[in-house]
């Protein structure tokens, strides 16, 4: 393996790491422990993704200008800051800006890595080496929960102080992309991302199904455990659930290669399986269905991001690849700033499960979308589907 894309993962797993420790608490956190609504949990995840809405675009333009490595831990110090900060927050508007700080932090990590990656990978390898790089971060993400339960029930530690443990842990991060300084100069120099964001328009269906995916993934990140909360999920029991999720999502990235080859059904699957998650999270009321829900939702929220970046990446103009990818991430954070704050006003006005019916039936109609489009999408990704 090549020592640069070993860097990037060993950095992938240890903010993964951090990230599973502290956010499936935050919510929990916001709600119980500062009194927020559930309005006001979809405002705070809102903050947290809107950055993800224009910051990538201007880090799209950057990783053509600066050396990615540095950009990288730019990135992973700033998340530090942000996490320490969430743990002396005393109101939501606190913890809305702190959450703010995060998700710019974050859009200084996923690009980069995803830049360092295409420039060291073969094309051949690209799709494989995405997938394990973001095998590694899930990893983390599900080996974090186990840490932070074991902290919560055998240490006595508060939220608080897991958040510090959390900060701890990514500083570490800073090292591994120091390191990758080496192998994170670019020899691009693009001077704008219009034509990154032209690039991205060629892709409609697609746009919409990303959209789709992370606005249902905004709201299972910062509103979701604290519904779990609400119907008698503790807390140790929700770190858990995320550490199932884990397994799911680590189990679905094995088959990437297969999934590969037959790309529209693994997308249709990746929807069907994102609106069956959020049914069965509207029926549910023990762990056990709780279990299902993630187990089913870990396909889903996982295999549409190798497939849909690989179709991009490969009818995409070289040129563009570093401002592609920043427009590429800013349609994730449309849908990540827009989800929560979807979520937290329905749920205020029709009940604390609406939204997750709600994602049912949207997923059901972006379906659809594709299934009628299915032609022309055979013609315009030019492989065999």
């Amino acid at each position: 393996m090549k020592l640069p894309i070993l860097l990037v993962y060993l950095t992938a797993l240890i903010v993964g790491l951090s990230y599973g420790m502290h956010n499936p608490i935050v919510p929990v956190f916001s709600k119980e422990i500062i009194g927020a609504s559930y309005f006001e949990l979809g405002i705070i995840g809102l903050t947290n993704f809107l950055p993800y809405m224009f910051i990538p675009l201007f880090v799209g333009i950057l990783l053509d200008k600066f050396n990615n490595g540095l950009l990288l831990s730019a990135g992973i110090a700033l998340n530090t800051a942000s996490i320490y900060l969430l743990s002396i927050s005393q109101s939501v508007p606190e913890i809305a800006f702190f959450r703010a700080l995060t998700g710019m932090a974050h859009a200084f990590f996923w690009p980069p890595c995803e830049r360092i990656i295409s420039q060291v990978e073969d094309p051949e390898n690209r799709v494989k080496s995405i997938a394990r790089f973001m095998g590694f971060f899930v990893g983390g993400l599900m080996i974090g929960p186990l840490i932070g339960t074991f902290l919560l029930e055998n240490l006595d530690v508060t939220y608080r102080i897991l958040f510090q443990y959390s900060t701890y842990a990514i500083a570490i991060a800073i090292i591994t992309s120091l390191l990758l300084s080496k192998y994170g100069k670019t020899t691009q120099h693009s001077t704008i991302a219009f034509g990154s964001i032209k690039q991205m328009t060629k892709f409609p269906v697609i746009v919409i199904m990303l959209i789709f995916c992370s606005t249902a993934f905004g709201t299972f990140l910062t509103i979701y455990p604290a519904f779990m909360n609400d119907r008698s999920i503790s807390e140790s029991n929700i770190e858990l659930l995320f550490f199932i999720f884990g397994i799911s999502r680590l189990a679905t990235l094995a088959f990437v290669g297969p999934l590969q080859r037959r790309t529209f059904h693994s997308l249709i699957a990746t929807i069907l399986s994102i609106a069956a998650g959020m049914l069965v999270v509207f029926y549910s009321f023990t762990f056990e269905m709780f279990t299902i829900a993630m187990l089913i939702m870990g396909f889903g929220f996982t295999i549409y991001f190798p497939l849909t970046f690989e179709i991009i990446m490969r009818k995409s103009q070289k040129k563009f690849s570093g401002g592609l990818i920043g427009a590429y991430e800013a349609t994730f954070g449309i849908g990540w700033a827009a989800g929560p704050l979807f979520a937290g006003i329905v749920a205020e006005a029709f009940g604390k499960d609406t939204p997750y019916l709600g994602f049912f039936v949207i997923g059901i109609i972006v379906t659809l979308i594709l299934v009628l489009n299915r032609k022309k999408l055979q013609i315009q990704w030019n492989q065999n589907l």
